[in-house]
């Protein structure tokens, strides 16, 4: 069976992060292992984003001409950086924008019962719900990624919810027998879909969707749209692991971090110019027991943290396409996953850093990707983390 699995940042109980919604075609090349011939160090002034705090400062090179917003929301920090606009236009534009966001939240959090992906999980096995187009699109995308990575990433791991645990004292692992009785209800194709009536169903009672690797990045596309709409043309949109660029920063591509899985430093950064940027690693909710790393991305299949990976930035043209299908790559390891993207639409692309700490770049992403540090048999250097 094809493995399936899920971004279960959200797998916490309602209580302790109610508010969020989290932090992700058959080709089989080689993959693509970065060598230091291929990439190489080079010096680099400071990203714009890192992929945890709030966008650090402005690289020397760039004047400071940035408005710069922040809100609470979505279980994170999201912040809009405008480049080049007066403060009385960029003003109003993002506060429209980080409306619009708030607003989506209402409509697409499954912590909130009176939302329309509740309102769809409370009638699994039941009837058809009647939803707005701003939750057809997410859920369509959903099923899009899940039927592109054969199941890697599927919108229906919200069954899961509440198993693990991953608060500093608070960490839970499941029983696993009792887990595994829970998996056969996480299946994609079971989410019953009808547009011309614009209804979703869950086909088996039980089943449950979940919008924590996917929403966020459809409302960045949404705040987007609201910008380019007031005229802005150079933002930059941070939340979490996810960063949406549009234009340039000081006349060059914006600069994303990318951080190190075992040390509290970035190895390199993606420039950009366009699209989204997100990135899913195994040590944003995480602890080590009994010499195992357990973490938020699980294998469905069986229940248990994915072991080979550590790391996926990935780049795609919309939010969110990019926030599912870090996820997908995640699970299915650096060649299958190069092989999904070479086929997926638009051609996402990604670095790829595996649980032996090598470096997999697709390859057109090589040409974004700045290395701050050198590569050892094309390995990252070692961390001071376990």
């Amino acid at each position: 069976m094809t493995p399936r699995a899920v971004l279960i940042a959200m797998l916490l109980t309602a209580s302790a992060c109610g508010r969020t919604l989290d932090t992700e075609t058959n080709r089989a090349p080689t993959a693509m292992q970065a060598a230091p011939a291929a990439i190489s160090a080079r010096p680099a002034s400071p990203p714009d984003a890192l992929p945890a705090p709030p966008p650090a400062a402005a690289a020397p090179d760039a004047p400071r001409q940035n408005y710069v917003k922040t809100r609470s929301m979505m279980g994170t920090i999201i912040s809009i950086t405008v480049d080049g606009v007066p403060d009385e236009k960029a003003a109003p534009a993002v506060e429209a924008a980080l409306d619009e966001m708030e607003r989506l939240e209402k409509v697409l959090s499954e912590w909130i019962p009176e939302s329309e992906i509740s309102q769809v999980n409370a009638s699994a096995g039941d009837h058809a719900i009647h939803v707005g187009a701003d939750t057809m699109a997410v859920i369509k995308a959903g099923v899009d990624v899940s039927r592109w990575s054969h199941g890697a990433f599927d919108l229906s791991w919200a069954v899961l919810r509440g198993m693990y645990r991953f608060q500093p004292g608070e960490e839970q692992i499941p029983d696993m027998k009792e887990l595994r009785k829970l998996l056969p209800l996480i299946d994609y194709r079971k989410i019953v879909i009808d547009e011309a009536a614009g209804t979703v169903m869950l086909a088996k009672k039980g089943m449950a969707i979940g919008t924590g690797g996917i929403a966020k990045g459809y409302a960045l596309d949404r705040a987007s749209a609201v910008l380019n709409a007031a005229g802005i043309q150079n933002f930059m949109l941070f939340g979490g692991g996810q960063v949406q660029v549009q234009g340039t920063r000081g006349g060059r591509p914006w600069r994303v971090g990318i951080q190190h899985p075992r040390a509290d430093d970035y190895f390199g950064f993606v420039e950009a110019s366009s699209g989204s940027i997100s990135t899913s690693g195994d040590y944003e909710h995480a602890f080590i027991r009994n010499g195992r790393r357990w973490h938020h991305i699980i294998d469905t299949d069986t229940g248990l943290p994915v072991a080979h990976t550590s790391s996926v930035t990935l780049i795609a043209d919309s939010g969110v396409y990019a926030d599912g299908l870090s996820t997908a790559v995640f699970v299915l390891g650096a060649k299958r996953a190069l092989a999904m993207l070479d086929s997926a639409p638009g051609h996402p692309e990604a670095v790829i850093v595996d649980s032996d700490m090598h470096l997999h770049v697709s390859p057109s992403m090589k040409d974004k990707l700045v290395m701050r540090m050198v590569l050892q048999d094309g390995k990252l250097p070692p961390g001071t983390q376990p």
